[in-house]
C-alpha cells in the first residue's frame, strides 16, 4: 500500500513506486477514472491515449493488406510522395 498526503493547495507527490508502475514521468498527465464500484483508479493519461488509439486501428492493418514492415513504409511513402514517386 502507498499513501500520498494533499497539501494545503490539494496537491499530491505521487509515490516513486507507483509512479513507476504506471510509467509516469516528470510533466505527464495523470488520469482519475471512477469505475463502477464507485472506486476512484488512477492512469497515466498518456499511456491511456495510445491504448485507445490501438483499440481504434485494431483490424485496419489487416483490411488494408499490410503485413510487415515493407507495406508500412510502401505506405508512408505513397503519403509523402504520392501514388507516382513511390
Amino acid at each position: 500500500m502507498n499513501l500520498a498526503r494533499v497539501s494545503s493547495n490539494g496537491q499530491i507527490t505521487v509515490p516513486a513506486e507507483i509512479r513507476r508502475m504506471l510509467g509516469i514521468k516528470s510533466g505527464d498527465k495523470i488520469l482519475f477514472i471512477q469505475n463502477a464500484n464507485g472506486e476512484i483508479v488512477i492512469n497515466n493519461a498518456s499511456a491511456q491515449a495510445i491504448y485507445k488509439a490501438q483499440r481504434a486501428f485494431e483490424g485496419v492493418a489487416e483490411q488494408m493488406g499490410v503485413q510487415n514492415d515493407d507495406d508500412v513504409q510502401a505506405l508512408v511513402d505513397e503519403i509523402r510522395y504520392g501514388k507516382d514517386n513511390t
